[in-house]
């Protein structure tokens, strides 16, 4: 399993400021990170199938 750090996780999603994916994770419209030591990783499969979801394909 591969994990994003937000640089990552910024650059997959298109770029969106931080704020916004704070607020996103909030409200739910993300899966939420893990923590490893002090830093956020977000599951790459996870964040894929997300996406898919969005974009109505079948993951």
């Amino acid at each position: 399993m591969q994990y994003l750090t937000f640089t990552e996780l910024r650059a997959k999603i298109g770029n969106r400021s931080r704020s916004a994916i704070y607020l996103d994770l909030a409200a739910g419209r993300l899966p939420q990170p893990v923590k490893l030591g002090g830093k956020l990783y977000w599951s790459e499969a996870d964040i894929d199938a997300h996406l898919a979801a969005l974009r109505g394909e079948v993951a």
